[in-house]
């Protein structure tokens, strides 16, 4: 079994970018782990919630970015729990505040900042790489990690 495999999609504006985060959320499992990374503004918080859309989250909760608490988490088919690293800067920090339990736990993680994880890294995740490709487009990189790589969805309608 391949260990890594990438996919990259150009999403041409919001509604696309808001389209395949609810594709993500739709195929999204029980312990699946979703990383997310880009500059500031280039729409992490937005695909979270998404994903948050497709997984049930009730319309009434306004999924933001848990950069100042650290972790938020929401009802849906599956416990989302969207976290926010910046703020911490070792690996230890994420243990002291109990991170791996959410991380390995029965809904789906979504980690913004996960360079901070370091080691605590899981061995099977979905890494979306989001960069700026014009003011509301933006280029996707899909890297799947471990098993992640036999079930990476298909984004051939992107």
């Amino acid at each position: 079994m391949a260990h890594e495999k990438r996919a990259r999609l150009s999403l041409a504006d919001l509604e696309q970018t808001m389209a395949f985060g609810r594709h993500l959320g739709a195929v999204a499992r029980a312990g699946d782990v979703i990383l997310l990374k880009g500059d500031l503004g280039a729409g992490k918080t937005t695909l979270t919630q998404s994903i948050g859309q497709a997984l049930g989250v009730d319309a009434q909760c306004y999924i933001t970015s848990p950069t100042f608490s650290l972790l938020h988490e929401y009802d849906g088919r599956l416990p989302l729990y969207h976290m926010d690293l910046y703020r911490l800067s070792s690996e230890e920090e994420i243990e002291e505040v109990g991170f791996e339990e959410y991380i390995y736990g029965q809904g789906l993680t979504v980690i913004e900042w996960p360079e901070r994880l370091g080691d605590l890294t899981p061995d099977n995740y979905l890494q979306i790489h989001i960069t700026w490709q014009s003011p509301q487009g933006r280029e996707i990189t899909i890297t799947a990690h471990g098993a992640m790589v036999e079930r990476l969805p298909d984004f051939s309608t992107f």
